[in-house]
């Protein structure tokens, strides 16, 4: 790479969860197209297995030795800014302070905020919020710093951005469907929403896609084992793509893979797992892309049946999610944030070298 590096201070464990980590990933691989590589400071679970993916991607990875936002975990950071010399550090971290993220502009470099939450006060540079749901009026922004949210922003993998054109129309039947939760199952669902969905009368094959660290994965497998022709698992990123191209309807979980989904045209019915992915289902519902059914504990068996039947049997509904979903992203969210961090750096660089010319007169 020919240009300075980024940092990124991100996370993925087993309470957190590993939405902020791929959603870095994302930015990261869209930062290499403009010859940036990425460096990852991260506390992993499964480490071997996530530490292999960063390095896939042709970037660094560094462990993080102490608990995010905490004094220590600061000083290595900083640390790694030395050693890394990067131009822009991306964090996020829900555990960053105000006090953290400010120790982190002291050191020179741009700091970008990546965060859905607005928990806390951001003296940084750049806000991103890739989800939909939060407005300019919920965070709380120092002087100066750019705010940039909503579904022009959404970061869709490359590998699920090149199929947008191939399921620019619904496939044949008979009716396949995907569980498609997210990057985490945080309720354990997956197995239980396979077999409702293997009961109901016009589904002819389900479709789990999950990450290979997902706990239920040899129960899932048993059950796929069991249903040969009717339920199949996929666990790599390759193996995603040809799933969602023939499915007619996805049930997931209202975060960032919903988005995803409905940048390629496929209908959904979202049950939401966790309170932080709550209003993003609610734009979603309310845009037309897509279907919410509530949360995990207050959607029966009986309720899913009926919903999946009643889209099922009425094709206009799905045409008209498929079209308000590709409307609503365009896939393009990643190559935005890449030219507003662009746009901001060299804005940075202009304002540095005015100074010294005045400093120097």
């Amino acid at each position: 790479m020919s240009r300075a590096p980024v940092l990124f201070r991100v996370n993925a464990t087993v309470t957190l969860g590993r939405e902020s980590f791929y959603r870095c990933l994302t930015y990261a691989a869209a930062l290499q197209r403009r010859r940036r590589a990425a460096t990852f400071v991260s506390h992993l679970e499964p480490a071997t297995y996530l530490a292999a993916a960063i390095r896939r991607g042709g970037n660094e990875v560094v462990l993080a030795n102490h608990p995010a936002g905490s004094p220590e975990d600061l000083e290595q950071t900083l640390r790694e800014v030395d050693r890394v010399r990067p131009e822009a550090i991306v964090v996020d971290l829900p555990e960053a302070s105000e006090a953290y993220l400010r120790e982190l502009r002291g050191s020179g470099c741009t700091v970008i905020s990546m965060d859905s939450l607005a928990a806390t006060a951001f003296p940084s540079h750049m806000v991103i919020n890739p989800l939909m749901g939060l407005s300019r009026n919920d965070y709380e922004l120092s002087s100066g710093t750019q705010l940039l949210c909503g579904p022009r922003y959404a970061l869709v993998r490359p590998e699920v951005r090149r199929i947008r054109p191939i399921r620019a129309a619904e496939p044949p039947q008979p009716f396949r469907i995907i569980v498609a939760l997210g990057d985490d199952d945080f309720q354990g669902q997956a197995v239980s929403l396979a077999k409702q969905l293997l009961n109901c009368p016009k589904v002819s094959r389900v479709d789990v896609l999950v990450r290979p660290y997902h706990a239920a994965l040899d129960a899932l497998k048993a059950l796929a084992d069991k249903n040969k022709d009717a339920l199949g698992v996929a666990t790599e990123p390759s193996e995603f793509p040809v799933r969602m191209s023939r499915s007619h309807l996805a049930i997931t979980a209202g975060n960032a893979w919903s988005l995803e989904l409905a940048c390629v045209g496929i209908p959904q019915l979202m049950i939401v797992q966790a309170e932080k992915d709550l209003r993003n289902a609610q734009n979603l519902d309310e845009s037309g892309a897509a279907k919410l059914l509530g949360t995990y504990q207050s959607v029966s068996t009986t309720a899913l049946r009926t919903a999946v039947t009643g889209v099922l049997d009425d094709q206009l509904e799905r045409v008209l999610m498929a079209r308000a979903g590709r409307k609503l992203i365009d896939a393009r969210g990643a190559d935005r944030l890449v030219t507003a961090l662009e746009l901001l750096l060299q804005s940075r660089r202009l304002h540095r070298s005015e100074r010294s010319e005045r400093l120097a007169a």
